[in-house]
């Protein structure tokens, strides 16, 4: 019986969880570093104990520092967050080998999907629908050219141990093929220990959709429905909603059945996310699994009603999943906007420094999950994720009226935040038509702004916020001045 839950992480998502084990009756115990002194989850933990410096390698990467921990304050069990060590099998071996509890998959199916080549292997083997390309990392120039004649340009490369858009490189045409290589495998050995890279076909104006599974360690599966994820900048999300208003119902049948028939033929047990591109006809093809909480579980939860991170602990705990395909409904639609801590007229360069002041949005619809308080510390070390703002609705439009009323009362100071880029994004037309896909950002908002982003130049332009401003209407009163940003010189990164 799980009583002590060491949390393996930091900022909002272990508040999450502490939220979590407070109303289960566990004790929660926090872990920081020495920068993370003042963060909120040190403050509202049962117990919180510092792990080393700032350097993640040395506090939240440090496998042997958090074991140790563990079984010294006898915790039960370790819950891993997203990031850091939540994906990373060999912890999780550890973890069990210590005799303690991993909230979380088995490191089998985690080894087993974080292999991306071996991953499309098993969903072929499975007639789950992969995006053409290589099933097994490049050996050769020779081979990329030939494989990418096969499927036809334009194409993508990713790396095979990827994730968050490290190692990958869209590829045109065969003249850009061996510089994209080289520096997609340099980049992914420097991010992943692992240089091996594949090849997939570029789908064309792909919409990115996930399905979130549940399952149990007695073979029981269950999924709840899809989220639309396709507002992104460098691969990375910033706006995410649930459901999809572009999926018809006999696509979300088959797409919601495609992703049961994923988690089952890796053995999967606990939550886990299938991520699938679709093209403009609705066809799907698996992208990847996800094997841990996501970062945008609360739409998820705001839609259906289930608390996703006590599930995992009670599935962790052995017991039996209680709810049934059948008792998951599609309630509300549900809305997250990521307040990150970064300059949008920077390139999305992150912005440090000390909160200041904070005040939280607040009235029906509207759910803050926030790893900040007044005087946390917003640095270099980590990712810069400040907090989540998440809107429910009865309908989409609803979601969207009370997530703009939310972002117009949040007030945020220390730092500079991307919270007028959200509003923007929920003005914009094609947003709200829901015909947007992934190049959202890349076609809507860098067209904006002038001079571009030029090899090794700088240039000087107006404020990108000032634009996102007067393209919003009546919004004077929700672009406070304690988001705006100055005048700042722009300075392409080429690696980035």
């Amino acid at each position: 019986m799980i009583k002590k839950i060491l949390i393996a992480n930091r900022g909002e998502i272990a508040v999450r969880i502490i939220k979590a084990c407070r109303e289960l009756g566990i004790t929660s115990a926090a872990i920081y570093s020495e920068i993370d002194k003042n963060s909120l989850h040190v403050r509202v933990a049962d117990e919180a104990y510092l792990i080393g410096p700032a350097q993640a390698s040395e506090s939240y990467l440090n496998v042997d520092k958090i074991i140790e921990l563990a079984k010294e304050i006898n915790a039960d069990a370790v819950h891993p967050g997203y990031g850091f060590l939540s994906e990373n099998s060999e912890f999780i071996k550890r973890i069990r080998d210590e005799g303690l509890v991993f909230i979380g998959p088995s490191a089998e199916s985690v080894l087993l999907m974080g292999d991306k080549t071996e991953a499309r292997k098993l969903m072929k083997a499975n007639n789950i629908p992969v995006v053409p390309g290589t099933v097994d990392p490049l050996q050769s120039l020779e081979q990329a050219k030939k494989v990418c004649s096969e499927v036809g340009y334009p194409v993508m490369l990713k790396a095979k141990a990827g994730g968050g858009g490290k190692g990958m490189r869209k590829i045109d045409s065969e003249d850009q093929l061996a510089d994209a290589i080289e520096r997609a495998q340099s980049e992914a050995q420097k991010a992943f220990g692992n240089a091996d890279v594949y090849i997939e076909k570029y789908i064309e104006s792909p919409k990115h959709i996930e399905v979130q599974v549940l399952a149990d360690q007695h073979g029981n599966y269950l999924h709840l429905f899809e989220r639309e994820c396709s507002v992104q900048r460098r691969h990375q999300k910033i706006i995410e909603e649930a459901p999809s208003i572009s999926i018809k119902d006999e696509v979300r049948n088959k797409i919601t059945q495609a992703a049961i028939d994923a988690a089952k033929a890796c053995d999967y047990y606990n939550a886990g996310t299938i991520e699938f591109l679709m093209d403009s006809n609705q066809s799907f093809y698996f992208l990847e699994m996800n094997t841990r909480i996501q970062v945008e579980h609360p739409v998820t939860e705001l839609m259906t009603g289930v608390d996703l991170v006590k599930e995992q602990i009670k599935i962790a705990n052995g017991e039996k999943l209680t709810l049934k395909q059948d008792d998951i409904k599609i309630n509300n639609h549900a809305l997250e906007c990521r307040v990150y801590a970064e300059d949008t007229d920077s390139n999305f360069s992150p912005s440090t420094g000390r909160i200041i002041h904070h005040r939280l949005p607040s009235g029906p619809g509207i759910r803050v999950d926030r790893g900040i308080d007044l005087q946390s510390e917003v640095s270099v070390y980590y990712d810069p994720l400040l907090s989540k703002v998440i809107s429910y609705g009865r309908d989409r439009t609803e979601a969207i009226k009370r997530m703009k009323r939310g972002l117009g009362e949040y007030q945020i100071a220390g730092v500079i935040t991307n919270i007028p880029l959200c509003n923007w994004i929920l003005e914009n037309k094609l947003f709200l038509s829901g015909e947007y896909d992934i190049n959202f950002i890349e076609k809507e908002l860098m067209p904006l702004i002038p001079n571009k982003w030029k090899s090794n130049a700088t240039h000087e332009y107006e404020n990108v916020v000032s634009i996102l401003a007067a393209l919003l209407k009546d919004k004077e009163n929700e672009l406070k001045p304690v988001y705006n940003c100055s005048k700042t010189n722009w300075i392409e990164n080429e690696n980035e």
